[in-house]
């Protein structure tokens, strides 16, 4: 499956971005998504997760009340939408997939993933 992620851009603090990851050349109901960040300097680090039909019980504490994950199985995508934005949310946001079944041992394991798009830039400014 191929991955291709849009809807980056710079915000101010407080400001809302919604991300989406368009799926192609696979099943994509077959997949588990995730998105991912990476700051300048850090690690790739998980976001957020969701299962094949849509629930998303896996989020990292920092974006709990403020992001949401959804996807659209006709429609071949994820979208990510992020509220509340803080300049540490900074990041260039990768969106993944896998056809292994999400646990909390390994969902957060960049490893995990077999499929990664390009990612796409998350500017906030203070």
């Amino acid at each position: 499956v191929q991955l291709q992620a849009s809807g980056g851009g710079w915000v101010q603090t407080g400001g809302s971005l919604r991300l989406s990851c368009a799926a192609s050349g696979g099943t994509f109901s077959s997949y588990y998504m995730a998105w991912f960040r990476q700051a300048p300097g850090k690690e790739r680090e998980f976001v957020a997760a969701i299962t094949k039909s849509g629930s998303s019980p896996y989020k990292v504490n920092d974006v709990k009340g403020r992001f949401t994950m959804s996807r659209d199985n006709a429609k071949n995508m994820v979208c990510l939408q992020m509220n509340n934005l803080r300049p540490e949310d900074t990041a260039v946001y990768y969106c993944a997939a896998t056809t292994r079944p999400l646990a909390i041992a390994v969902v957060t394991n960049t490893r995990t993933y077999a499929y990664w798009g390009q990612g796409t830039q998350v500017t906030v400014s203070s």
